[in-house]
C-alpha cells in the first residue's frame, strides 16, 4: 500500500494495482484520506433541558449537605418535594452524581465483620469435637425436641448426645462437660467446633471451655459447610429408614435415638474413615482391623490370583488426617540456588489423605464393644480440681458407655 501510494511510475493506476495485487477503491481511498482537509471538531450541541452549570451545583451542593450526604436521590427528592422545593428530577441527581463518579451506597449502614474461615486439623481422636442442636418434630403443629450431638470428627464416634424439650445453654454445658470427663480429655487437648446459635456462642458455655482449657471456634455465619460433619450426621439419623415423621413425648425420642446411636458407634462402616466402625477408629482397633482385612484379601488373591487383574487387592486405609476446610495448596517456589534440574519445591497445605465429610454410607455388621467392656464412666476431676455431680433427669446426657445395655 505504501508503494502504490509513493509510486510516480508512468504506469496507469490499473497496472500498479494489479502489479501490487491490490484493490484500486483501496488505494482511491488512501489517496483521498491523505488529501483530504482535516475536519473541525463538532461544537457541542445545546440541550434546552440541560440544567446550566450553576444549578448543576447547586443540586451536587444540596446532595453534599450533612442533611443528605448518606441519604439515596429518591429519597432526597422526595424530601425537597414536601418541603416545596423543586431542584431536578431524580434521574438528574443520579446524572449530576454519575459526572463525579459518586454513583454508590449511599446510605449509612452497618459494617459486618470479616469471618475468617476455620481450618482444623484432627490428626488423632479427641483433638477436634464438632457438635450441634438438630430438631425432632412433636406430636402436634409447631412442636419440636431437640437433639444435642457430639461428634468427634477424626473417628466420626459420637461422644455423648441428649434430647431436651428446649435449646438451653445449660443443658449444652452439661453435655459437654460430661462428655469431657468420660473421655478423659486433658487441658489444651482439645478443640470443640460448633456454628453461631444461641447455645453455642453463649456465655455459660464459653466460661465452662475456658475453664476446661478447651479451645472453641464457630463457623461463618449462614455457611453451614463450616460444620459439615455434624450436617452428615443429622443427614444420616434423619434419612435412616426407620426414622418417624414425629414423636410423641421426649421419651419416645430418646427410645429412637438410643438404639440409633449404638448402631452408628459400634455397626456402621462409615465410608469417611476407610469403611471402619466408628468405635474401632475412636478406642484404637483400626489398625487391626484393616490388618486382617489385607490377610483375608491376601489368602483371596493367593486362592484365585486370575481374579485379581490388577494384582493383589489391597484393604481401604483409614485417612491419617481430617479437615474441616482444609487450606488451599501454597503456588509453586522457584529456589534460586538449587543446581539440580528439579528446581521447583511444591508446599502442599494437607498432610496425609483429607477424608471426605460427606461419605456416609449407612452398611452395617456387628461389631465388639470396647474391649467387651460396659463399665460406667468414672468422672474424673476437672481443671480447677473440683468434681462435678453426675447428672440425672430426664434431659441427662447420653455417653457411648450407657447405651450398652440398650
Amino acid at each position: 500500500m505504501t508503494a502504490a501510494l509513493q509510486t510516480t511510475s508512468p504506469l496507469s493506476t490499473t497496472a500498479v494495482c494489479a502489479a501490487l495485487a491490490l484493490p484500486r477503491a483501496t488505494l482511491y481511498r488512501r489517496r483521498a484520506a491523505l488529501t483530504a482537509a482535516p475536519k473541525e471538531a463538532p461544537s457541542p450541541r445545546e440541550i434546552p433541558r440541560r440544567l446550566s452549570e450553576p444549578e448543576r451545583t447547586e443540586v451536587l451542593a444540596v446532595l453534599h449537605s450533612e442533611r443528605f450526604v448518606d441519604r439515596s436521590p429518591g429519597e432526597v427528592y422526595a424530601t425537597l418535594l414536601d418541603e416545596e422545593r423543586y431542584l431536578c428530577s431524580e434521574r438528574t441527581m443520579y446524572r449530576v452524581l454519575a459526572a463525579q463518579e459518586e454513583v454508590r451506597e449511599r446510605r449509612r449502614q452497618r459494617q459486618h465483620p470479616v469471618y475468617t474461615k476455620p481450618e482444623l486439623l484432627a490428626t488423632g481422636p479427641n483433638q477436634v469435637w464438632s457438635w450441634d442442636i438438630t430438631k425432632l418434630r412433636g406430636p402436634a403443629k409447631w412442636s419440636y425436641y431437640h437433639l444435642y450431638v457430639l461428634l468427634d470428627i477424626f473417628s466420626r464416634y459420637v461422644v455423648a448426645w441428649m434430647v431436651a424439650s428446649r435449646e438451653s445453654a445449660t443443658l449444652a454445658s452439661r453435655l459437654l462437660s460430661e462428655a469431657y470427663d468420660h473421655q478423659g480429655v486433658q487441658p489444651g487437648q482439645l478443640l470443640v467446633h460448633a456454628d453461631r446459635g444461641t447455645s453455642m456462642t453463649s456465655k455459660t458455655v464459653a466460661q465452662l471451655l475456658a475453664d476446661l482449657g478447651v479451645t472453641k471456634t464457630h463457623s461463618r455465619p449462614h455457611v453451614s459447610d463450616d460444620n459439615p460433619f455434624s450436617e452428615a450426621q443429622f443427614k444420616t439419623l434423619k434419612y435412616c429408614p426407620e426414622f418417624p415423621g414425629r414423636f410423641g413425648s421426649p421419651e419416645d425420642a430418646r427410645a429412637f435415638c438410643r438404639p440409633f446411636f449404638t448402631w452408628y458407634n459400634r455397626e456402621h462402616r462409615h465410608g469417611g474413615v476407610g469403611h471402619l466402625t466408628p468405635e474401632d477408629v475412636h478406642h484404637g482397633r483400626a489398625p487391626a482391623v484393616v490388618a486382617a482385612r489385607a490377610k483375608l484379601l491376601e489368602a483371596a488373591y493367593q486362592a484365585h490370583p486370575e481374579r485379581f487383574v490388577r494384582g493383589m487387592p489391597t484393604p481401604e486405609q483409614l485417612p491419617t488426617a481430617v479437615w474441616i476446610n482444609p487450606p488451599k495448596p501454597i503456588a509453586p517456589v522457584p529456589v534460586a540456588d538449587q543446581k539440580s534440574e528439579n528446581e521447583v519445591i511444591i508446599v502442599v497445605g494437607a498432610v496425609g489423605t483429607v477424608s471426605n465429610p460427606v461419605a456416609e454410607a449407612a452398611v452395617s455388621s456387628p461389631a465388639a464393644d470396647r474391649g467387651g467392656r460396659s463399665d460406667s464412666p468414672v468422672l474424673a476431676e476437672n481443671a480447677r480440681g473440683r468434681r462435678r455431680p453426675r447428672s440425672s433427669g430426664p434431659e441427662a446426657p447420653t455417653l457411648p458407655s450407657q447405651e450398652a445395655g440398650a
